[in-house]
């Protein structure tokens, strides 16, 4: 890194909550925020947003009439965005860079327009501009009247972290001092569940944990979704209300061997996480935040591929250095924003100098301060990003 990269804000809206404490309270819990929901005709496994949140957002659309037509991810990414802003001191109509992606953009709002198609032959004369890609970007930047670019993207699971990637290098090339980066994603709809049941990677369990991410004896596939939005205020420099520094950044893709999985030892994760670690001696890094999807082939493999950047060479956990950890059992697997919860969740452990285990998996007793935390992210089509945080 030519120079340092402070994250000066984190805001987030999740099954988790939307307030820091109240997340953060929830991470000490050692439950899912996992319920069951009806879709498609049957019940299934899901981590919605709460209630709560569903009336700030359902407020937020009835504030201005152009918002009515937005959907739940454009939404969710405005009071994210609100919040990051406003902890990080800027102004609105600052100069500030936006880039905030999702994995499937306007699920909801896209079905809906498709499904009236179908039936009438018609659709409503803004679905083109609500069901683009860079509409969400586009109208945080509207709603925080900033005056710079806006960059929105699809980069599948690691859209987040790719975002952040786009953000350290204007800022490194200095045609931004402060970006805004992040991500958004409402996919909890019949069709969406429907295309993960088709893969065979959907979770069928409805006991107390039933995503089973970093699990590595797990017989089934057990992801599930959830919805978030995520974004983060980066600048550049030293600065009094850093919450963190970006040390280093990784990426690489892997040889398509399959269509939705990665290599058998994740070459991908191994080549991002030696770039992001290359000019830290890895014995300095204290915890690992897994992308860990809960599917039998995605967590073995980013677990292989630990194991040869780090040098290990047994199979237990015990003892490891780093520590491992994923938070895809307590709220989901949120597709594009994913990637910038598990960085909020790195942020959140150095804060509190607290290791959150994922309570299913054994020999997890954390034996050392949290300084230095690794953060994963992989989508589809193997494009792995890893991001080194310190305090």
């Amino acid at each position: 890194m030519k120079q340092k990269i402070a994250i000066t804000s984190l805001s987030s809206i999740s099954a988790l909550g939307s307030d820091p404490a109240e997340i953060w309270k929830n991470y000490l819990l050692g439950k899912a925020f996992i319920t069951q929901k009806e879709f498609n005709g049957r019940m299934q496994p899901v981590a919605p947003v709460s209630e709560s949140i569903r009336k700030e957002l359902n407020e937020l659309r009835h504030s201005d009439l152009k918002y009515k037509a937005l959907d739940e991810t454009v939404l969710m990414a405005v009071l994210a965005s609100r919040e990051a802003v406003n902890n990080a001191g800027w102004k609105t109509g600052e100069n500030f860079g936006i880039n905030i992606g999702s994995s499937r953009g306007a699920t909801q709002l896209f079905e809906n327009h498709h499904k009236q198609f179908i039936q009438t032959g018609k659709t409503a004369t803004l679905t083109s501009p609500t069901t683009t890609l860079g509409n969400i970007s586009s109208w945080v930047a509207h709603d925080l009247k900033s005056k710079g670019l806006a960059i929105s993207h699809s980069i599948t699971c690691s859209t987040a972290l790719h975002a952040v990637l786009n953000a350290v290098a204007w800022l490194q090339s200095g045609m931004a001092a402060k970006f805004l980066v992040g991500a958004s994603e409402a996919p909890l709809t019949d069709f969406t569940l429907a295309q993960m049941d088709a893969l065979k990677i959907y979770s069928k369990e409805q006991d107390e944990f039933p995503c089973r991410a970093l699990d590595l004896e797990k017989k089934k596939n057990t992801m599930i979704l959830g919805e978030a939005a995520s974004a983060a205020c980066l600048e550049i420099g030293k600065h009094d209300n850093v919450l963190a520094y970006i040390e280093g950044v990784g990426y690489a893709t892997d040889n398509l061997e399959h269509n939705i999985s990665i290599s058998e030892e994740a070459k991908c994760f191994q080549e991002s996480m030696k770039m992001a670690l290359q000019h830290t001696p890895i014995e300095e890094v204290d915890a690992v935040v897994m992308h860990a999807p809960g599917t039998i082939k995605g967590d073995l493999s980013e677990y292989k591929a630990i194991q040869k950047v780090f040098n290990i060479s047994t199979d237990s956990m015990q003892n490891q250095l780093p520590m491992l950890t994923t938070n895809k059992w307590k709220l989901g697997h949120t597709f594009g924003t994913s990637g910038m919860l598990s960085l909020e969740l790195a942020i959140m452990m150095m804060k509190h100098d607290t290791f959150i285990p994922v309570p299913f998996v054994p020999n997890q007793t954390p034996e050392r301060s949290i300084k230095k935390v690794l953060v994963n992210a992989v989508g589809f089509g193997g494009n792995a990003v890893s991001i080194l945080l310190s305090k």
